[in-house]
Formats: structure tokens, C-alpha cells, sequence
């Protein structure tokens, strides 16, 4: 069985995420370890402890993902069995009597949410875990920077159809800056931009029939034209850092294709489709998201996966169930 794993972007963070696999598996631990001494604070106490409002600084967010996602790697890769990881148990599909228990599986492909593709890059060894978290460090520095705390906002517009969403959002600029920034899935859309602005397109797509119209929780608005300053500098810094090719496909976010070389991209997510999921998150988003672009489109993938149940390890704030 082909299986391809997805890394996820920011909105997934939450407190004590991590810990119980880090509790659990020594690799996990040393990922944390590392990743502290790299950027020079506790980051590993920040994604366990909180507080909530500071993880949710994109500043915090973006390294605090990526390490939690490379840690849940690197636990799986250290073990024979996914059955034998006990932070695993909430998201795998029950063992039938006398099933064996599967194997860790190696990735087919590699794909990241936004961030995510810092995680899927390293993954592939194509980036150095050091250099991807303090380009994300960076990253979000450069966002924060870029606008102001509390005057950018990002909504999810889920019901609507892209067109929909994109008229929703000039109708509500109004002057200030209101753009449709992801496409995640069919019937999902992000926009970004001005706060005012983006509530007011979240009033106007609940008038026009929207399913669900929701502020995410976000502290800039990514993938907006307000971006363009962060995205120049961030533009030298990957000039600087060593990019290899990367040992496993990734596709990239930009137009869900493999790339050659190492390139972190900031534009809409378009997502390759495939059969099997192994997902590192923190919340069920992700998830969601995997299973709906799937359905829509596994046939236009050029090298399908196996059929499969999608491994969620969610239990990454405690053992036991999740509530996502």
C-alpha cells in the first residue's frame, strides 16, 4: 500500500501538543531538545504549557508546528510497529482478532498545508530541521512585521463556491485589502486581509447561504497582498539556505505537482489527490480537509495510492480519544 503524509499549517496549533509523544518516544524528546536549542528559548514548554495567546503568535506558531510535526515523525520512523506508539492509539482504525499490527509505512509522497511544506521539505531531507526552523521563526517575524497585531484577520467560507467567495470578498473590501487566500478544498475557501474587512465578508456569506462563514485563529492574514513585504525578505533567506533534492516527491502548494528543488511557496493551496493520508495534527482540520479532496480529486492524480483508512494521530495532547 502507497501512503502519502500531509503536514499541517497554522490553525492547528494547541496547547500540549506534542508532549504525550514526547513522554512516549525518545526521538520525539531529542526533536524537541533540538529545536530548543536551535532557536535559543523553551519552545518545547510553549507548545505544552501555553499560554494559548502566545502559541497563537505566528512568530511561536510556525516553529511550534513544525517541530511537533517532525517530532510525530521522527517517533513513527523509530519504531517497527505504528501500533507500538501509544500517542497513535485515537487515530488509527481498530485491529480486527488476529489482524497483525502494520507497519510504520514509508511515504510514496509528501505534501504540507501552507507550513506544512516546511515539514514535508525536511521530511524529504530536501531542508535541514535547524535551517527550516529558524526560516519559520523568521517567517513569521517578517508576517507579524508585515501587519500590524490585530488589524489582519483570515475566515474560512465553507458551502460557497470559489467564484462565490471571491465576489463576497471585493464586495467586502471596501477600500481596505479582502482576497480569497486558500483554496483547501471544494466548497472550502479562505480568505484573508483587513480585519474589518474580512468580517464584513463573513457577514455577507452567512446572508448569501454560506454553510459555515468562521475567523480562524490566525494572528495575520497569510497568503494576502498584505504579505508582499514579508514575502520579499523571506525571498533572500531562502536564496541563502541549501535546498537539496528531496528523497521522497513533494508536491507543492502552488499547482500540486512534485517539485524538483526545495521551494517554500506562499499562494493558494492546491492539493494533489491521494488515497492514503498519515497526518500530523494537532486538531481534526487537516483531517477534514484530506478526506474531502479525495473524493473530488483521486481520479486526476497522475500516480494514484492504494486505498486506504487515513492514519490521524491526534492524540498528541493527551493519551487516550481526542476530541480533535
Amino acid at each position: 500500500m502507497k501512503t502519502a503524509f500531509v503536514f499541517p499549517g497554522q490553525g492547528s496549533q494547541k496547547v500540549g501538543m506534542g508532549r504525550a509523544w514526547a513522554e512516549a518516544s525518545a526521538a520525539a524528546r531529542a526533536t524537541f531538545d533540538e529545536a530548543d536549542q536551535v532557536l535559543g528559548f523553551a519552545l518545547s514548554r510553549l507548545c505544552w504549557e501555553g499560554p494559548e495567546e502566545e502559541l497563537g503568535r505566528t512568530a511561536n506558531t510556525q516553529p511550534a508546528l513544525l517541530a511537533t510535526s517532525i517530532a510525530i515523525l521522527r517517533a513513527v520512523r523509530a519504531v517497527r510497529a505504528v501500533r507500538e506508539v501509544p500517542a497513535l492509539g485515537a487515530g488509527l482504525r481498530p485491529l480486527a482478532p488476529g489482524d497483525q499490527p502494520p507497519l510504520a509505512p514509508a511515504p510514496a509522497a509528501l505534501a504540507g498545508h501552507s507550513l506544512g511544506e516546511y515539514s514535508a521539505l525536511v521530511a524529504a531531507e530536501s531542508l535541514a530541521f535547524a535551517d527550516a526552523l529558524r526560516l519559520v521563526r523568521r517567517r513569521g517575524e517578517l508576517m507579524q512585521e508585515a501587519v500590524p497585531l490585530g488589524t489582519g484577520a483570515m475566515a474560512a467560507i465553507l458551502g460557497l463556491a470559489p467564484e462565490a467567495v471571491a465576489e463576497i470578498a471585493a464586495e467586502a473590501a471596501a477600500g481596505e485589502v479582502c482576497a480569497v487566500a486558500n483554496l483547501n478544498a471544494p466548497g472550502q475557501t479562505v480568505i484573508a486581509g483587513h480585519t474589518g474587512a474580512i468580517e464584513r465578508a463573513v457577514a455577507l456569506a452567512q446572508e448569501r447561504g454560506a454553510r459555515k462563514a468562521m475567523r480562524l485563529p490566525v494572528s495575520a492574514p497569510f497568503h494576502s497582498p498584505l504579505m508582499r513585504p514579508a514575502r520579499e525578505a523571506m525571498a533572500e533567506l531562502l536564496a541563502a539556505t541549501d535546498f537539496h533534492d528531496p528523497r521522497v516527491p513533494v508536491v507543492s502548494n502552488v499547482d500540486a505537482r512534485p517539485v524538483a528543488l526545495g521551494v517554500i511557496v506562499a499562494n493558494a493551496a492546491a492539493w494533489l489527490g491521494t488515497n492514503t493520508w498519515a497526518i500530523a495534527s494537532p486538531r481534526a482540520n487537516i483531517s477534514s480537509l484530506a478526506h474531502q479532496r479525495l473524493e473530488s480529486v483521486v481520479s486526476s492524480a497522475s500516480s494514484p495510492m492504494d486505498a486506504a483508512v487515513p492514519i490521524s494521530p491526534m492524540a498528541m495532547c493527551r493519551r487516550g480519544p481526542s476530541s480533535g
